[in-house]
């Protein structure tokens, strides 16, 4: 026999966890699983760790840079206890998880069961529990979001060597002597940069012609100058064919513009994307044919081919952020609870920010997404060097980047490479979504010296 719910959700990550309890708090009994923590990926391997050890990298890199402002203190060296820096990691971590948790264990109607779930039949769910024991569900509504993990990919010797993901690397208490990091994408540079500022020797292999393939190549190569710049030695159309053990450490052979070139190191971050938690799900079991990536196909408003099953997050194969999955939880309660509204997927407007420093903020499209469509556009390109603020902060590495529509001055996406380049893309998505001309930001009297007051300058180019 199987108990009955309303809903069942798999996975309590940041969709899944409070949708879980917008349901239950609509009178439904709601059955949650979740395999490992409360939170999903952004608390416990993503965002939350990441930046709060990102803020202690930002700190050794400005204690560095202390004598450029005139200030001095003691012998002028910066030592990183990494043991420390792990052990503040972990508190903030564990206070997010826990909170995460309770929150979801006082809601009335929802029982979370920690275990595995997977497909019997398309509303039928049997549960591994994790302390032992079995149980079997069965629902009317059935809603995935379990997520995605790290891709290994398949080099030869890789597997006889200790290496590292995101997850793992955080975990070290010791500055790795020379970290070899494996993939150019936004974990890559962020961990690249962010174990150069510890004091390792940093290098990064990118597979591709330029650092974050999916932005425009002026705003990509910027980047790359400023890591290099630090001191990282960024490798690009690099292939990596063998990794092998090397006394304390690991060779990576790689073939580097068509040339091979060996690359010695202490520590190998693999940072090479990541794939869908759908490998034993039982999809067979529902009807649901993954993609060919094993992602979980769904419509504009999140619906799977089978009635009854939703999927929203990372699994989707959507944009793979936390403020997505959140989103996405607004426009499946929007139909569940049926309160009128018609949300969905299509219609929004994403931003996201890359934690390196300076932070790349990103709104809207690119320049050469716009240009692929057959938009008619105009480009506005301002360096930091040419804003007040970040000259007397002396922060001026990096650029503005605003695409416009050219018969309408509408703005259609953004780059804020530069100090607090994640607020201007914030604020940039605010005029947006409230459809302002680049004339209306152009002109209007933004508080001087703000980062912000640049928009006046941006627009003021086209």
């Amino acid at each position: 026999m199987s108990d009955r719910y309303d809903a069942i959700v798999i996975g309590a990550g940041q969709g899944g966890g409070p949708l879980a309890g917008k349901i239950a708090k609509a009178g439904k009994h709601v059955a949650l699983i979740e395999r490992q923590h409360a939170g999903g990926t952004c608390v416990n391997e993503g965002c939350t760790p990441t930046k709060t050890m990102i803020a202690s990298a930002r700190a050794a890199h400005l204690a560095r840079r202390a004598p450029d402002y005139g200030v001095h203190s003691g012998d002028g060296e910066v030592r990183v206890d990494l043991g420390r820096v792990r052990q503040r990691k972990r508190a903030m971590v564990q206070s997010f998880r826990q909170g995460s948790e309770s929150s979801l264990r006082k809601i009335d109607n929802l029982d979370l069961l920690m275990g595995t779930g997977r497909f019997t039949a398309p509303h039928d769910i049997h549960v591994d529990l994790k302390g032992g024991g079995t149980r079997a569900l069965t629902a009317p509504t059935v809603i995935l979001d379990v997520g995605t993990r790290p891709v290994i990919p398949p080099i030869d010797g890789l597997d006889t060597v200790p290496y590292h993901t995101n997850a793992s690397l955080m975990e070290l208490s010791e500055v790795p002597d020379q970290l070899l990091v494996l993939g150019g994408g936004y974990v890559g540079v962020e961990f690249a940069q962010m174990f150069r500022r510890f004091g390792s020797r940093v290098t990064l292999l990118q597979r591709g012609s330029q650092l974050l393939p999916r932005e425009d190549p002026d705003v990509a190569e910027t980047l790359t100058d400023i890591l290099r710049d630090e001191g990282i030695d960024v490798r690009l159309n690099a292939n990596a064919d063998a990794v092998e053990a090397m006394g304390n450490g690991l060779r990576l052979n790689a073939t580097v513009d068509g040339e091979r070139q060996s690359f010695d190191g202490s520590h190998l971050l693999v940072a090479a994307g990541r794939r869908p938690n759908t490998g034993d799900l039982g999809l067979e079991h529902a009807g649901i044919d993954p993609t060919p990536r094993g992602f979980v196909p769904v419509d504009d408003r999140l619906r799977t081919r089978v009635s009854g099953i939703y999927a929203l997050g990372d699994v989707t194969g959507g944009p793979a952020f936390t403020h997505t999955s959140y989103d996405d939880h607004r426009i499946l309660a929007s139909d569940l609870l049926g309160d009128g509204g018609h949300r969905g997927t299509r219609e929004r407007i994403l931003a996201y920010t890359v934690y390196t420093d300076p932070q790349l903020g990103r709104v809207g499209l690119t320049e050469h997404e716009a240009r692929d469509a057959g938009l008619d556009v105009q480009v506005a390109t301002l360096p930091m060097s040419s804003v007040a603020r970040a000259l007397e902060t002396d922060e001026t590495r990096g650029l503005l980047k605003a695409v416009v529509d050219a018969t309408t001055g509408q703005l259609l996406g953004a780059a804020a490479l530069g100090p607090e380049g994640g607020e201007l893309a914030a604020a940039l998505q605010i005029a947006m979504l409230g459809n302002l001309s680049y004339t209306t930001l152009r002109d209007a009297p933004i508080a001087h010296p703000t980062y912000a007051e640049s928009l006046n300058n941006l627009f003021a180019k086209l």
